[in-house]
């Protein structure tokens, strides 16, 4: 079942999928405000680009229809996805994907909140350098200070230090995690060509790559989906770091958010690793 208002729209386009699960509405009132502003913006440059977002509800949605109006009147069309359950997070997303037309497809989480000038630089950027078919962008978290989000090639302990161990004993490895982060190369200005790994927060596509890739690996229910699909982006175009596009990111790792987080961060690695190859130190 789908509650649709989404008129006719181009191939030269953009569209986007926000999959919930249970979410805070708050944020998501502030995550969908932010892609209004941010398509305002992008309307100034680009009057009549199409945007449409595809809301992926998998359980729990409270009545957003303030959010979507306010979507409505600043001219971004809208599909709600609803009645399939629990899908995961890839899954969800590939709902999404199998329905669009469009040439740039932003894969978002509803803890994002965007730049006024985000989708404007983003787009501006995939314009000019066609050899990019992904882009990631600068992220920070509530209180404007850097998230390092794009990777290396994980190892075991890689994963163990950053997600599991207090802040107190993670400093004792803070070169390990500087290089698995990238921090030598990952800055507020400089931009980076073909990060190994980037994060699933905000990953803005060529529509044509990500259908050429089949979207997400529905195998991972949830974690390392983004790490799985990032590794084979890269089999078929560039991936790029780019600063100029900002945005703040509110959520928080697998071991603050409980034992059933943790089983699926577990599972979903293990699945990984057995795809791509086990590193352990």
């Amino acid at each position: 079942m789908n509650a649709t208002h989404a008129p006719h729209f181009e191939s030269l386009g953009l569209s986007v999928s926000v999959v919930v699960y249970q979410p805070d509405i708050d944020q998501l009132n502030s995550t969908l405000a932010s892609l209004v502003t941010a398509c305002e913006v992008l309307h100034t440059e680009r009057p009549g680009l199409p945007v449409t977002l595809y809301l992926v509800d998998n359980g729990g949605l409270p009545d957003p229809s303030a959010a979507l109006e306010a979507l409505r009147v600043g001219g971004v069309s809208y599909t709600v996805i609803v009645g399939q359950g629990n899908v995961g997070y890839g899954r969800g997303h590939n709902l999404a994907i199998e329905r669009i037309t469009s040439r740039y497809h932003l894969v978002m989480n509803p803890d994002i909140d965007l730049a006024p000038d985000a989708l404007k630089q983003a787009l501006n950027f995939l314009d000019d350098h066609a050899d990019a078919g992904l882009l990631t962008p600068w992220i920070g978290d509530e209180h404007g200070q850097q998230q390092h989000l794009c990777r290396r090639y994980p190892t075991l302990l890689d994963l163990f230090v950053r997600g599991f161990l207090p802040v107190r004993l993670r400093s004792l490895f803070k070169g390990r995690l500087a290089r698995y982060e990238m921090r030598d190369l990952i800055n507020g200005h400089d931009i980076v060509w073909d990060p190994l790994i980037v994060s699933g927060c905000f990953m803005l596509f060529r529509t044509h790559v990500l259908k050429q890739l089949a979207g997400f690996d529905a195998r991972y229910f949830l974690y390392f989906e983004d790490y799985d699909l990032s590794l084979r982006t890269h089999d078929v175009t560039r991936v790029v770091y780019v600063p100029a596009v900002r945005v703040l990111h509110h959520g928080g790792g697998a071991a603050r958010k409980g034992g059933a987080h943790v089983r699926m961060f577990v599972a979903s690695a293990c699945r990984f690793f057995n795809r791509f190859g086990w590193k352990w130190l």
